[in-house]
C-alpha cells in the first residue's frame, strides 16, 4: 500500500471552482472536474492528516453505484477515464487517474438527502429526546443500531465548511426546495437506498444509513456528488451485527470514535491522528471497496 497522500490539489492551469471538505472542484469549460483528495472530515472538521488511498476508493465506489443505479435516475458522471478529459487536464493526469471524475454542471439542490434504516448517530440522539427523527414518529423502545420498520427519509441542511448540518423536518425541506422537488427526491433517495442495500447485504455489508445530493441539469433532477461511499454512509459488517450496541464499521465512524475518546470538542483545530488510526481507517475503506466492487486498490 502506498503511504503517499494527496490532501490538496493546486492545478494552476485549471480554474478552481470550490474546495469542499474532501473534494476539489475545477471548472473545465463544459464540465466540472471533481478531484477526490485523501482529506478526511469528521464532525464537519477537516483532519490535518490524509488517509492513504481514500480519494481513489471514494471515487471508485461512487462510480460503481452510479452505474448500478442509473436506471432509477440519471447522474452527473461523464467519464472517469483521464484520457477523455479536456486537453487542459492532461498535465495532471498522473494525479487525476482513478481519483477524479468529469461531471455535468448541475445546479445544486441545497439539502442533504439522508435515508436511515437503522437507528444510530444523530438519529438516535434525536429519538432519545423526542421519540422521533426529523419529526417522524417511531416505535417506542428502540435501541442503538436497531433496524427500523422501514427506511425513513430525514433531510438536513447543507452547511458550509466548519458548520454542522442540521436535521430538518419534511415541512422545512419543502419550504427550501418546493413540494414537487421534495417528493421526487424523497422517493428517489429511498429507491436508490433500497436497491443498493439489497445488493450490499449479499456482499456482507449492512448500509445503516446514507446521504445523497441532487441537482438540476437541463431542467431535470439528477444525482450528483458522491454515492454510497464510506464517507457518506455507515457500512456495518453483517456477520457482526447485534442490536443494542455500537457496531464495527467500514467507514469513518472509527475516526469519530477515536476523536470522542480524546474528548474532541468537534471544533477546529483537529487533534493529530495517530499513525495506527490513519492506517486502520485506510484498511477499512479498502475493505469496503473490495466487498462492494470486488476490486482491490
Amino acid at each position: 500500500m502506498s503511504f503517499q497522500t494527496i490532501t490538496t490539489t493546486d492545478f494552476t492551469n485549471l480554474k478552481l471552482f470550490k474546495r469542499g471538505k474532501v473534494r476539489d472542484v475545477y471548472d473545465v469549460g463544459e464540465y466540472y472536474l471533481i478531484v477526490s483528495t485523501d482529506r478526511l472530515s469528521a464532525f464537519d472538521v477537516i483532519m490535518n492528516e490524509g488517509i492513504p488511498s481514500k480519494g481513489e476508493i471514494l471515487n471508485r465506489i461512487s462510480k460503481f453505484w452510479f452505474d448500478y443505479t442509473k436506471e432509477i435516475i440519471p447522474n452527473h458522471l461523464v467519464s472517469m477515464n483521464v484520457d477523455e478529459y479536456p486537453a487542459v487536464c492532461q498535465t495532471y493526469k498522473d494525479i487525476l487517474r482513478n481519483r477524479s471524475m468529469l461531471v455535468k454542471k448541475a445546479e445544486l439542490i441545497p439539502i442533504e438527502c439522508i435515508v436511515r434504516e437503522y437507528i444510530t448517530g444523530s438519529g438516535l440522539i434525536d429519538y432519545q429526546k423526542t421519540g422521533k427523527i426529523c419529526g417522524i414518529e417511531l416505535p417506542k423502545g428502540l435501541v442503538e443500531s436497531e433496524k427500523l420498520p422501514e427506511p425513513i427519509f430525514t433531510p438536513s441542511t447543507k452547511a458550509e465548511i466548519g458548520l454542522h448540518d442540521e436535521n430538518i423536518s419534511a415541512e422545512e425541506a419543502t419550504k427550501i426546495i418546493g413540494k414537487d422537488a421534495f417528493e421526487f427526491i424523497k422517493e428517489t433517495t429511498i429507491k436508490i437506498y433500497s436497491k443498493a442495500s439489497e445488493y450490499a447485504l449479499k456482499k456482507g455489508i449492512i448500509i445503516a444509513d446514507t446521504k445523497m445530493e441532487f441537482g438540476y441539469y437541463d431542467g431535470q433532477i439528477i444525482l450528483i456528488d458522491e454515492l454510497l461511499t464510506p464517507d457518506s454512509s455507515r457500512f456495518w459488517p453483517l456477520d457482526e451485527y447485534q442490536k443494542g450496541k455500537t457496531q464495527n464499521s467500514f467507514d469513518k465512524q472509527y475516526v469519530r470514535d477515536y476523536l470522542l475518546s480524546v474528548n474532541f470538542n468537534k471544533k477546529p483545530p483537529a487533534p493529530a491522528l495517530p499513525q495506527e488510526v490513519i492506517l486502520n481507517t485506510s484498511k477499512k475503506y479498502q475493505e469496503a471497496l473490495l466487498k462492494i466492487t470486488g476490486e482491490n486498490i
